[in-house]
């Protein structure tokens, strides 16, 4: 298994052997618990399911609910399925220990919801001139199109509106420590989301 669960903690820096000042992301990663085992017999292709977190009864739907009793675990706050061709069974644990110093893994998450912002922020735009009688037009977006021909705003036009809270992913980045007693993981850079927001940690071929 090259994946696993967990959330983002903070960032913090540590310093290797040679004394450089590394930035990192702290995951909690796992430990996940596999819920269920697809194979291309039963289900034409081949993957593995993972619980993460805990939930309450009360607060977990009644097909979730069954999933999960059929699985004999309990409630999960996050379900994930992972394409994977490594044999597993219901019940396996998954923990850190599958990832080493040195690997380079994907992270997936979902960025922090900025909400409605201007064409500035969202798209870098620089703005208009400050000078010359320019007074209303300092963070306008400017025109958006001719009149009478095409007599209308192409799709896909970049326009203020709804920003973050989308998926993204952070690649190539590189484990540098690993604290089983505590399930974390370390890795170099930034990683996308808020703190305690969910992500998705693969381990690059």
């Amino acid at each position: 298994m090259d994946s696993i669960i967990g959330t983002k903690v903070g960032m913090t820096r540590i310093f290797d052997e040679h004394g450089r000042d590394l930035p990192v992301t702290v995951i909690t990663a796992g430990p996940c618990i596999v819920c269920q085992v697809k194979t291309g017999e039963t289900d034409g292709y081949r993957a593995v399911q993972l619980a993460f977190g805990e939930r309450k009864e009360s607060k977990t739907s009644r097909p979730l609910m069954g999933h999960f009793k059929k699985a004999g675990i309990n409630p999960a706050r996050v379900l994930r399925e992972f394409r994977t061709d490594a044999e597993h069974q219901v019940g396996d644990v998954i923990t850190v220990d599958i990832f080493q110093v040195g690997d380079r893994v994907k992270v997936v998450g979902t960025t922090k919801g900025k909400g409605f912002t201007g064409v500035m922020k969202r798209h870098g735009f620089h703005g208009g001139r400050a000078s010359h009688g320019k007074k209303d037009q300092l963070r306008a977006g400017g025109s958006v199109g001719a009149s009478s021909d095409p007599s209308r705003v192409f799709p896909g036009l970049k326009m203020a509106g709804h920003s973050g809270a989308a998926r993204f992913t952070a690649r190539n980045l590189k484990v540098v420590k690993i604290l089983p007693d505590s399930n974390q993981i370390l890795v170099l850079g930034a990683v996308p989301g808020p703190p305690n927001g969910t992500v998705y940690v693969t381990r690059q071929v």
